[in-house]
């Protein structure tokens, strides 16, 4: 199987990255994770932090919920509940990478499809461009923004944001049921 697919699902840039902006008003330095969604306990403090688990790997071992974050984003949350209608999505979140700024090259063991119990990554680009690099397997990936991509994170990969503008990412972890599955074998 390749292990770059890009998937015949489009989104809109403007929408994504209007709201995105939203969200992300406040200044960071490196890299800023914003959660859309999470583990259920996390969001809710009321709620009983899940048992200790044998495996992380497939998301099943909490329940997840939507942030607030989510919540007041329309769009966003109207992507992430067209993929909750086919499959169990677990984490959901916004990726901001600072102008010049470099993701060091590693993988992610539990992030490919290939992986028994693991969940696997969609990636939607919202800020992106020629000088931002994401490289899989030492070989870039030309993602553009509103694009979705299934990507083997299993594979060494990097970002390099070789520019004066931040990169954001939505990326949508979910179970690889035989709706994703035949999504990206269709997709090939």
């Amino acid at each position: 199987m390749n292990n770059r697919i890009q998937l015949p699902l489009n989104f809109d840039v403007q929408k994504l990255q209007e709201e995105t902006k939203v969200l992300a008003l406040e200044q960071f330095e490196y890299y800023k994770v914003i959660q859309l969604r999470a583990p259920a306990h996390l969001v809710d403090s009321s709620l009983p932090f899940p048992p200790p688990a044998t495996d992380y790997a497939d998301g099943s071992w909490t329940d997840w919920l939507n942030t607030p974050d989510l919540e007041k984003s329309p769009y966003l949350k109207s992507i992430v509940t067209s993929f909750q209608e086919k499959t169990k999505v677990t984490l959901v979140r916004l990726l901001r990478l600072a102008p010049n700024s470099i993701v060091q090259e590693h993988t992610d063991p539990t992030l490919g499809l290939e992986v028994e119990k693991s969940v696997i990554r969609l990636t939607i680009p919202i800020l992106n461009n020629d000088k931002m690099v994401f490289n899989l397997d030492k070989k870039p990936v030309n993602m553009k923004p509103g694009e979705c991509w299934y990507l083997d994170l299993t594979k060494p990969h990097e970002v390099l944001n070789n520019c004066g503008e931040e990169r954001i990412n939505l990326t949508i972890d979910m179970i690889p049921n035989k709706w994703v599955r035949d999504l990206i074998e269709k997709s090939q």
